[in-house]
């Protein structure tokens, strides 16, 4: 499971066996789980178990590192 992003305690991360899907990454911090879209636009698939200020800060981290994230995602699946 490549995990290209850590922001204090959350966790970036990919599975593996997931290249078939667009371009995204999973998040996690403790119980708290969550899917985002990178494209084809960058989109919320869902958040279970964060505050309303955690998902504020996810979608921050996102934004702030999305050409990595995607540069990531595609460095991973292109092998």
């Amino acid at each position: 499971m490549p995990k290209p992003l850590e922001e204090g305690r959350f966790v970036f991360y990919f599975y593996s066996n997931e290249g078939n899907e667009p371009c995204h990454t999973h998040v996690r911090k403790g119980d708290g789980v969550g899917k985002i879209w990178l494209e084809p636009d960058l989109a919320t698939v869902y958040f279970e178990g964060f505050s309303s200020k955690e998902i504020k800060r996810i979608n921050q981290i996102v934004f702030d590192n999305f050409e990595l994230l995607k540069r990531k995602w595609y460095e991973h699946f292109s092998k």
